[in-house]
């Protein structure tokens, strides 16, 4: 079997694959990037149809190339975005080989580097730059039996409110994504109950400028890690309609019913817990302090700004937080479908490598692994805030580049 050598093996054709290319070829280094699918497939086909990115296309893009076919303020459609992908490794003539599935990656024995398996032959790497993404393995919690009579489905395996079966529909889940599916069920008709856990939501717009922006200059994107006690706190924004503040009154007065974290199922009953109102206070707290702080910023920078009097009005607590729903028989609130939106787990699994904790995420520092050429790029916090969006994985992905580069010139010493 022939064998192919290479220096760096990036595995995974998205964003972050994308950006270590670029980077990759810009400091002369050697290298592929292997893709199961298709570039920037899970884009194109893990998402729901009506999805737009959360931030506006002046911001969550490359700092190489603007979207041709959307305005900087607008929000990219999904399609889009995968389309400016490809158009972005079109570009940069990156080295992509599309239908290619790493199976197996593991340290060679009494020699550098490591031998790769895939589905089509052999390769012998001195690195290896993990870029599958956060998105792997969709996580949904093991509360409903899966012989329960109700219809289950991951966010991840949503498309649009057609596609499911008749009856009222269950939204576990409250960050971005499962308030966006929510309220799209809600305006096609559906009568729906949304499990609202603690989230920030940061206001669309504030003072006409863009909260991206706001976050930006308030050095938010750069925050290196996340504060103690909100490790599980989602985040709820919206570029949907033309970029949305999330405010869940809004949707509690539109008809939908709010109800806690989902804790429990037994003979037909789901119980919540009785934080609803906590968590949108904590909500409220949150998008106020933005607030706070860009109205600081702006007057120590001497900006002039339109004031926006009506973002700080905060409307009376919904009665659904005043009295929560704590238990909800399925059957009689001809609840039929229960979609989770629950978030996702990374899966590493062909990545035989000694880098991992005991739940099997990667220890590293800033995407540098504890295995000696092995990197990550593209997971939330890879090394701030940031790192989720497009432009932040492109700095990421420098930095990794970067100290690959490094240990290259190392390594030369020794020829």
């Amino acid at each position: 079997m022939s064998v192919e050598t290479i220096d760096t093996l990036v595995v995974g054709g998205g964003q972050a694959g994308i950006a270590a290319s670029e980077h990759l070829s810009n400091r002369g280094v050697p290298h592929f990037v292997l893709e199961r699918h298709r570039i920037a497939e899970r884009w194109r086909s893990e998402r729901w149809e009506s999805l737009v990115a959360n931030g506006p296309a002046w911001h969550d893009r490359f700092p190489g190339m603007e979207f041709m076919d959307v305005h900087g303020d607008a929000f990219a459609p999904k399609e889009s975005v995968a389309d400016y992908f490809v158009a972005y490794a079109e570009m940069i003539k990156a080295p992509i080989r599309c239908g290619v599935d790493v199976t197996e990656v593991r340290r060679n024995e009494g020699r550098p580097g490591f031998h790769v398996e895939t589905s089509d032959g052999v390769f012998e790497a001195g690195n290896v730059i993990a870029a599958t993404g956060p998105f792997q393995r969709p996580v949904l919690p093991p509360i409903i039996p899966d012989n329960v009579a109700v219809h289950q489905i991951h966010s991840n395996a949503y498309r649009n409110p057609g596609q499911l079966p008749e009856g009222n529909v269950l939204v576990v889940g409250a960050g971005s994504s499962g308030v966006q599916i929510a309220d799209e069920l809600l305006r096609s008709g559906r009568e729906v109950y949304l499990s609202v856990g603690p989230h920030n939501r940061p206001p669309r717009r504030y003072r006409g400028i863009d909260f991206v922006w706001w976050l930006g200059v308030l050095g938010k994107w750069g925050s290196q890690h996340v504060e103690r006690g909100k490790e599980h706190v989602t985040i709820a924004v919206s570029g949907a309609n033309g970029g949305e503040t999330i405010d869940f009154r809004d949707l509690a007065e539109r008809g939908m019913q709010l109800v806690g974290m989902t804790k429990t199922y037994g003979e037909g009953v789901l119980t919540f817990a009785s934080d609803l109102a906590d968590n949108i206070a904590m909500g409220d707290a949150d998008y106020l302090s933005v607030l706070d702080e860009a109205d600081v910023y702006a007057r120590r920078n001497g900006l002039d700004l339109p004031d926006d009097p009506e973002a700080r009005k905060i409307g009376p607590m919904p009665d659904c937080g005043t009295n929560p729903t704590l238990e909800l028989n399925l059957a009689d609130a001809k609840v039929h479908i229960v979609l989770w939106a629950t978030g996702y787990a990374v899966d590493f699994s062909w990545l035989k490598v000694d880098t991992f904790d005991p739940e099997g995420r990667p220890r590293h520092q800033r995407g540098i692994s504890e295995e000696p050429g092995v990197y990550f790029l593209g997971l939330p916090w890879l090394s701030r805030r940031g790192s989720s969006f497009i432009w932040g994985v492109w700095h990421d992905a420098r930095f990794i580049v970067d100290q690959i580069a490094i240990q290259r010139d190392y390594l030369a010493q020794l020829r």
